[in-house]
């Protein structure tokens, strides 16, 4: 089965807005999702980058945006 990458970034950055929260460095997603998806958001801008000791990643402005827009397009 043929699986389309963009489509799986949609969908891990929908998730990511459900588990968002503030902090005194912004907006902030736990990254308990699949790492190559991670790794295509950072590439994309919408994330800070993956591999750090941290539980999170901060979510740019672009991507706390989108996450909400996909969240409420896929989950409402």
């Amino acid at each position: 089965m043929d699986f389309n990458p963009d489509k799986v970034d949609e969908a891990v950055l929908a998730l990511l807005h459900l588990t968002s929260f503030k902090s005194e460095t912004g907006l902030r997603a736990w990254k308990g999702l699949d790492w190559a998806a991670l790794e295509r958001l950072h590439g994309k801008g919408f994330i800070s980058n993956p591999k750090s000791k941290s539980k999170s990643v901060v979510v740019t402005d672009e991507g706390a945006r989108l996450s909400e827009e996909l969240f409420k397009k896929h989950f409402s």
